[in-house]
């Protein structure tokens, strides 16, 4: 049996965040949040543009992301939708909600109250993108 491993992430002081909110991270998130669609825009740009949404906390409020676990051991991968079907529901509908949904997700997290709102919805672009199921 191997020893378990667990990784923390210190972040800097909430004042340092705060500051680095105000003077960086309003313009910098939207910024990094218009690029990162871009380059989901296309196939491929998309692992950059969701690789640039999971590092969203840290450009808005220097927050390291949390890691988020794809699969328990043992666990049995969850079915995509058909290829077809994501690459038409992408051309019709996915590009363009997910450009709407980004930007309300921004608008959240401008607010500060919204913030832990607002990098969820970001979490749930892909699936809005492409209807990519984790």
């Amino acid at each position: 049996m191997s020893a378990m491993q667990t990784t923390v992430h210190k972040n800097p002081a909430f004042l340092t965040q705060v500051i680095w909110y105000f003077l960086v991270g309003v313009w910098l998130g939207e910024i990094w949040t218009a690029v990162a669609w871009v380059l989901m825009a296309s196939v491929i740009g998309l692992p950059f543009g969701v690789m640039m949404l999971n590092r969203l906390p840290w450009a808005i409020a220097l927050r390291e992301p949390q890691g988020r676990v794809r699969f328990a051991q043992g666990a049995v991968p969850v079915k995509q939708v058909n290829l077809l079907l994501r690459g038409l529901y992408f051309i019709l509908v996915g590009w363009w909600l997910s450009a709407l949904w980004m930007q309300a997700a921004y608008a959240l997290c401008a607010t500060l109250i919204g913030l832990p709102l607002g990098f969820w919805m970001f979490d749930r672009v892909p699936a809005l993108l492409s209807l990519h199921r984790d």
